[in-house]
């Protein structure tokens, strides 16, 4: 690979790493041919870029970004497959589901939302770990729940209300 080329790559990366604030660093090596390719369908199911990178224009470009990404530094061993994702439990749902059949991928190490996991002991943490888009819902529902209390209560009160009014215009005839 040519200088001139190694630095786009190293420059594309870097841009890939600010923009994302999500990413996982896995080992799919061993892989067949048929099962990378199973699991690159299964990325693009998840909505994961998946990308295979030279350690050491990964090193680069992760110096280059202004995150404190040191601790990843030990994982760029190997071969190294990056994923980004705008969901942080996304590709920890997808290594689990791609699992069911094979061994790998081995989770190396995440960064996900300015923190750092490392090891492939983490995948059920990062499995259970909600969404941006999850916490949302979680927190609609919990705004909604006590109004559909209140609602319910008036409906049913009204109802209750309007039949004893009736009831009480029907005794005085």
């Amino acid at each position: 690979m040519r200088k001139e080329d190694k630095k786009l790559l190293i420059e594309d990366l870097t841009q890939q790493l600010t923009d994302n604030n999500n990413f996982y660093l896995a080992d799919i090596s061993e892989l067949n041919a048929e099962d990378t390719s199973d699991l690159r369908r299964l990325c693009f199911k998840y909505g994961i870029k998946m990308q295979v990178v030279k350690n050491t224009l990964l090193k680069k470009a992760m110096e280059n970004v202004e995150r404190d990404l040191e601790e990843l530094y030990s994982t760029l061993k190997g071969n190294t497959s990056i994923m980004f994702t705008e969901a942080g439990n996304a590709p920890a749902r997808m290594i689990k589901e791609f699992r069911k059949k094979s061994d790998r991928p081995i989770l190396k190490g995440a960064f996900i939302e300015e923190m750092t996991y490392l090891g492939d002991e983490q995948l059920d943490f990062l499995v259970a770990i909600k969404s941006k888009d999850e916490l949302i819902g979680d927190i609609v529902s919990l705004l909604q729940s006590p109004m559909k209390n209140v609602i319910s209560a008036l409906q049913s009160g009204g109802s209750k209300l309007s039949g004893v009014l009736e009831t009480l215009s029907q005794r005085s005839e």
